[in-house]
């Protein structure tokens, strides 16, 4: 049977969830999947591919269908839409924030970020430092308790639109 792209990563997610990221292998997918560790490579060059790719889809499933008016509530749904994304799959916060940092995917969210900042009024260095601060404060922060993430989360909110107050005011 010949898998889309779609299918392979839709397994790929079931087998995260299973079996964890340390188990997460090209062998194992494709035994999964009834096919020959090659067949995989029509769709992804490499395993660091394959995981690019179940990361930017995990992220794409825990988007909210939201119209958001303010700067500081998309900022905030987009924090919340990773964090959410990051807890609801066993080791997703791991891949998410190991994509990431490798540059191969789970990038929407800060480019989100950077997007609403500069809407704000942000120069492209303070959209690019403030997306960058908020991403790694959800990376890190994802299982704390909602009321200390909330929290904390607006402090960095309160910061930004303080900094955005003087810069763009």
């Amino acid at each position: 049977m010949r898998y889309r792209r779609a299918d392979v990563v839709d397994r790929a997610i079931g087998l995260l969830d299973r079996t964890g990221l340390e188990a997460l292998s090209m062998r194992r997918l494709a035994a999964e999947l009834g096919v020959q560790p090659a067949a995989l490579y029509h769709h992804f060059a490499d395993k660091s591919a394959l995981l690019a790719a179940v990361a930017d889809e995990i992220l794409a499933r825990g988007r909210r269908a939201t119209e958001v008016v303010t700067w500081e509530a998309e900022l905030r749904l987009v924090c919340v839409e990773l964090r959410d994304a990051m807890v609801a799959r066993r080791d997703a916060g791991r891949l998410i924030a190991t994509v990431h940092a490798l540059g191969t995917g789970a990038q929407e969210p800060e480019r989100r970020m950077e997007a609403a900042l500069r809407r704000a009024g942000a120069d492209d260095r303070l959209a690019r430092l403030g997306a960058r601060l908020l991403l790694h404060f959800v990376l890190a922060h994802a299982g704390d308790p909602d009321e200390d993430f909330a929290t904390g989360l607006a402090v960095l909110l309160d910061g930004l639109s303080a900094r955005l107050a003087v810069t763009v005011g």
